[in-house]
């Protein structure tokens, strides 16, 4: 049946107006987003075909094109629309911590950054540069790959932490394993850099990283 005859409280548009996005099911929540279904489908019976295709919605969010685009119903302009939307969501956390004191919201700064790097399948180092009372100036993804003494250079970490003006930084990567366990390499990164920073007076505050649902603190954990 089609949706504009269902009762219109159920319908999923109308239930959101109604009641919030929150009382919507994750599937109906999809079928806004894909506004149409296909022959066979209304809109929610094809979001529900969808998330069980890809083990959930998290794994549809965080599909890459090509994954995404061979599955009916989507397509290049369905995978634009949800990376708009995703990219929308990081602004938005990231202009909430904006007028916040990073040293004094850590679980912001940490479910930021998760929102950012948990899904990526290859490890991405960033650095957020802050001023002297801890605002976000800058958030720069600054290196890709393997996250080891040799693809993380200090002198381009200083170099673009003073093109920033920075007072201090925070930085982070991802473990695409979804273990957010410190390795000694890490501890080594963090230790150079903070011995780099140092010289051009500038505060390393912590070294996060992400894995899947856990961010761990390498200050929480006495490393800096």
């Amino acid at each position: 049946m089609s949706i504009v005859k269902w009762p219109e409280l159920e319908r999923p548009r109308e239930k959101l107006l109604e009641y919030g996005a929150v009382r919507l099911s994750d599937a109906e929540l999809l079928a806004i987003f894909l506004r149409t279904g296909v022959k066979g489908y209304s809109a929610v019976d094809l979001a529900r075909k969808l998330i069980l295709d890809f083990g959930g919605l998290r794994q549809l969010m965080a599909a890459n094109k090509t994954e995404f685009c061979r599955h009916r119903g989507l397509g290049p302009a369905k995978y634009v629309q949800l990376q708009a939307c995703l990219e929308i969501g990081h602004r938005h956390l990231q202009a909430q911590l904006e007028k916040k004191d990073l040293i004094t919201c850590p679980e912001d700064t940490k479910r930021y950054l998760s929102s950012r790097l948990r899904d990526k399948d290859h490890e991405v180092f960033v650095c957020i540069y802050l001023d002297n009372k801890h605002h976000i100036v800058q958030y720069e993804e600054l290196f890709r790959g393997t996250i080891d003494g040799a693809t993380v250079h200090p002198r381009e970490v200083v170099k673009q932490a003073l093109a920033y003006n920075a007072a201090a930084m925070i930085i982070a990567h991802n473990h695409p394993s979804g273990i957010a366990e410190p390795s000694r390499s890490d501890e080594h990164i963090t230790q150079r850099l903070k011995d780099a920073l140092a010289l051009v007076e500038i505060r390393l505050l912590d070294h996060l990283i992400v894995g899947d649902g856990t961010v761990t603190s390498l200050a929480e954990r006495g490393f800096i």
